[in-house]
C-alpha cells in the first residue's frame, strides 16, 4: 500500500486461496491488458476470458502469456466448454486447454442441459489435469432453482473435484443468485452458506451494490467474480473500507 492507515482490514496475500477477485476480460487488447495489470495486478487472482471470446480473440497465446507473466492464471469461459460439449468435442476441448497451457478450467451447464452425474464426470476427468471452477446456476432467468437444489449441486461438484463453485449471475448480474433487477436473493444466499463453505464459493458480482452486499455479509476476503477490469481498483478500495459504501464498516474493528 502507498501509505499507512489504521483500521484497514487485513487482506489475504497472493497467491490467495480465498479473498479472490476473478476478472472477466471480454476482449481487451494486448496493450490494454498490460496497462490494466500495471496498476491492478496485485489485486487480480484469475482472469476469465468471457463466454466464447477466446475463439475470436487475435493473438490469444500472446495475451495469455501477458497475464501468466504476472503470475495470473487464465481460463476460458464456461460457455466455451459447453460449446465444445454440445458439438461432441470434449476431447478437442481438452486438447485446446493443453495447447494453450491453461491450468484452470470452468465447467458449467448454464446454456445447455447436462445430466448432473455427467457434469460431475467431466469435473472428475478434468481435475486430473487442471484446477476446476464449477459453475452452478442457469443463464435462463425463467429457470429458478430452490435453495436445496443449489446446495445439492454444489456439494456434488466439490466432491467430484472442483476447487471452487461459482454462483451464476451472468456478466450483467441479473440471473441465478440475483433477481432480474440485480437484487440479491438473500434467502438463497443464506441457505447456501449453511451447507457450503464460504471459502469454496465464488460469488459472481459485477454490480457495485452486489459487491457491497457480500462484503457486508462475509467481510473483506469474500471471493468475488465477473469483475470488469476497470472495476478492480474500485473493488479493492471498497474491500478495505475506502469507498463511501463501506467507509464505516471497519473503523471500529
Amino acid at each position: 500500500m502507498n501509505f499507512a492507515l489504521n483500521n484497514i482490514p487485513e487482506r489475504t496475500m497472493k497467491p490467495r486461496e480465498f479473498g479472490l477477485t476473478m476478472v472477466m476480460d471480454k476482449g481487451m487488447g494486448l496493450e490494454g491488458a498490460r496497462d490494466f495489470l500495471s496498476v491492478a495486478a496485485p489485486y487480480v487472482d484469475i482472469i476469465k476470458l468471457g463466454f466464447g471470446t477466446s475463439y475470436v480473440t487475435a493473438n490469444l497465446k500472446e495475451k495469455i502469456k501477458i497475464y501468466n507473466d504476472f503470475g495470473i492464471p487464465v481460463y476460458f469461459g464456461g460457455t466455451l466448454f459447453e460449446a465444445f460439449l454440445v458439438r461432441n468435442q470434449f476431447d478437442d476441448y481438452l486438447n485446446v486447454v493443453k495447447e494453450y497451457g491453461l491450468t484452470h478450467v470452468e465447467v458449467s451447464d448454464g446454456s445447455i442441459t447436462i445430466p448432473h452425474i455427467e457434469k460431475c464426470g467431466y469435473i472428475e476427468k478434468l481435475a486430473k489435469h487442471v484446477t476446476i471452477f464449477s459453475e452452478v446456476g442457469s443463464k435462463d432467468a425463467a429457470h429458478i432453482m430452490p435453495p436445496y437444489k443449489w446446495i445439492e449441486l454444489m456439494k456434488a461438484e466439490l466432491e467430484a473435484g472442483a476447487s471452487y463453485v461459482i454462483a451464476e449471475a451472468r456478466e450483467a448480474g441479473n440471473v441465478g443468485i440475483y433477481r432480474g433487477s440485480g437484487e440479491v436473493r438473500e434467502g438463497l444466499v443464506q441457505e447456501i452458506l449453511t451447507q457450503i463453505p464460504e471459502k469454496r464459493i465464488i460469488w459472481e458480482a459485477p454490480q457495485k451494490a452486489q459487491q457491497v452486499y457480500f462484503l457486508e455479509l462475509l467481510g473483506a476476503n469474500v471471493n468475488l467474480g465477473n469483475i470488469a477490469p476497470n472495476e478492480v481498483i474500485p473493488l479493492e478500495a471498497t474491500r478495505v473500507g475506502l469507498r463511501g459504501d463501506t467507509f464505516h464498516m471497519f473503523l471500529n474493528k
